[in-house]
């Protein structure tokens, strides 16, 4: 395995799942309103945060809007129509190997409105809280230690749905990061794409 000979932040610019879906038409007395859902995606964008550099010379770079995310939460249809959801995610961007890892982790709290006009696919926008990011690191890694304010960001997103139980996202997050400390603020901003279940 691979062993991280030096981690450290870049720092360079102090100077993430959800889900949606359609249950059963909202007129039919079997349909039930709201449903539980879980999905991860992956996402790219924001200012680099670290750099990892291992021994056979190849590099990972951590971003504000890196890199996989993690999405729990329920899913209501008012009408066929008009729908909301509400998640907890866990996003992180990370480098690891035998001698220590660095990270950079977050958990936002998502709210998005959508509208539907048909059972195929929605659209829709929110808000995102992102409580607490931290940047750290432990084995060779450690001492890298920095904290970030909570922050509140938008979302936009559209999903295709391939079944009833199945939908895939499309996202943009717009969302800034200020480090504590007295450091200049980070863009956080991404895209990210994603699979989700309902049940």
């Amino acid at each position: 395995m691979k062993h991280l000979v030096l981690a450290l932040a870049t720092i360079a610019t102090l100077g993430s799942a959800h889900a949606q879906t359609y249950p059963a038409p909202a007129n039919t007395a079997s349909a039930n309103p709201a449903r539980f859902l879980l999905g991860m995606g992956l996402s790219a964008g924001g200012d680099e945060l670290a750099k990892a550099h291992y021994e056979d010379g190849t590099n990972v770079n951590l971003h504000g809007g890196g890199l996989i995310y993690f999405t729990a939460g329920v899913d209501y249809h008012f009408t066929p129509t008009f729908s909301v959801q509400g998640t907890v995610n866990y996003h992180v961007d990370r480098a690891n190997a035998r001698n220590g890892d660095v990270k950079f982790e977050r958990i936002p709290v998502e709210l998005i409105g959508y509208y539907q006009p048909n059972p195929g696919w929605r659209v829709g926008g929110g808000v995102r809280y992102s409580n607490s990011p931290k940047l750290s690191g432990s084995g060779i890694g450690s001492g890298l230690d920095l904290d970030f304010d909570s922050s509140t960001g938008a979302i936009i997103e559209t999903e295709w749905f391939t079944s009833a139980h199945v939908g895939f996202k499309v996202r943009y997050v717009n969302e800034k990061l200020k480090p504590r400390g007295g450091y200049a603020e980070i863009d956080g901003s991404h895209v990210g794409v994603s699979a989700n279940y309902y049940f």
